[in-house]
């Protein structure tokens, strides 16, 4: 299957899918399916959420909502486009059984950095916590999205972390390429922003840095090397799942922001007995197609 992201994706191909789950109650079908647009689902809600249970949950929960409503697709739009506006409104819209994290404020973020002594390391140490410090760059990215809203959050993921175009933003968020284009700009100014002023990835007069907090938060049982959340060496970066457009870099206040963020870890595999089992063994949902 191709990702449903690049230029290479088939209508044709998801459409007869649709119509072989609808005619046929075709498992098969249902799990390519499934397969195909499943990373993209999970790496949105994961970034959404800042929990990989949360985000299962997530994902799982919008499918279910997907395959129910498949006899509701008429064929005369876009698959992808009808399907990823079922995922955003379910996104925007569905409060999770554990509530993400979720700062009232950069400001309230940036302190909580502060509070959190720079270390001094040795040339040793900064070897021996490379991994943890990339940990800890993970989660605290993630943590930055969390402060802003949550249309702003899913509107700078899909936008600049996947790269999906202002056609495409637009018709998943039903409104005007340049309204989401404009709500994508004051997404990445606050984020950009605050990274800015306080990231010492982004500008190197900043005093926060990575491996010091890290060996402060690993000194305080915040981190730990054996039980990493973030940084667990997924195969693909989010970096090789998408396609670059021309406009998204043309309009990026720092393409190295950016990168930052399409440089985390990209889910691919998935255990189908969290998913596509559930799916395919729903004896209620099977009976709707047949």
């Amino acid at each position: 299957m191709k990702n449903p992201l690049s230029s290479k994706y088939s209508e044709e191909k998801n459409k007869a899918l649709v119509s072989r789950i609808r005619e046929q109650g075709d498992r098969t079908a249902m799990d390519e399916l499934i397969h195909l647009h499943q990373p993209f689902i999970y790496n949105v809600a994961w970034k959404m959420t800042r929990d990989h249970n949360d985000a299962m949950d997530l994902t799982q929960d919008t499918l279910l909502i997907i395959i129910t409503k498949l006899s509701q697709f008429n064929f005369n739009s876009s698959f992808r486009t009808w399907l990823y506006r079922i995922v955003v409104n379910e996104f925007l819209q569905k409060e999770r059984k554990k509530k993400a994290v979720h700062y009232n404020s950069f400001e309230d973020y940036g302190n909580l950095l502060d509070s959190i002594p720079n270390a001094e390391l040795s040339i040793e140490e900064k070897i021996s916590y490379k991994e943890l410090t990339e940990e800890m760059r993970f989660g605290c990215m993630m943590g930055m999205l969390m402060c802003l809203t949550k249309e702003q959050r899913l509107i700078y993921i899909l936008g600049d972390t996947f790269g999906i175009n202002h056609n495409l933003g637009g018709d998943i968020f039903e409104i005007t390429p340049q309204n989401f284009r404009i709500k994508l700009h004051r997404a990445r100014k606050d984020l950009y922003n605050f990274m800015n002023k306080k990231c010492g990835l982004v500008n190197k007069d900043n005093p926060c840095r990575c491996p010091k907090k890290t060996k402060t938060l690993e000194q305080n049982g915040a981190l730990d090397s054996q039980n990493m959340v973030f940084n667990v060496k997924f195969k693909n970066k989010v970096a090789d799942y998408v396609e670059e457009h021309v406009e998204q870099a043309d309009e990026s206040f720092d393409e190295q922001y950016t990168s930052l963020y399409r440089d985390h870890p990209f889910k691919e595999d998935f255990d189908k007995e969290t998913v596509m089992t559930k799916i395919l063994n729903n004896v209620d949902l099977m009976r709707h197609f047949q």
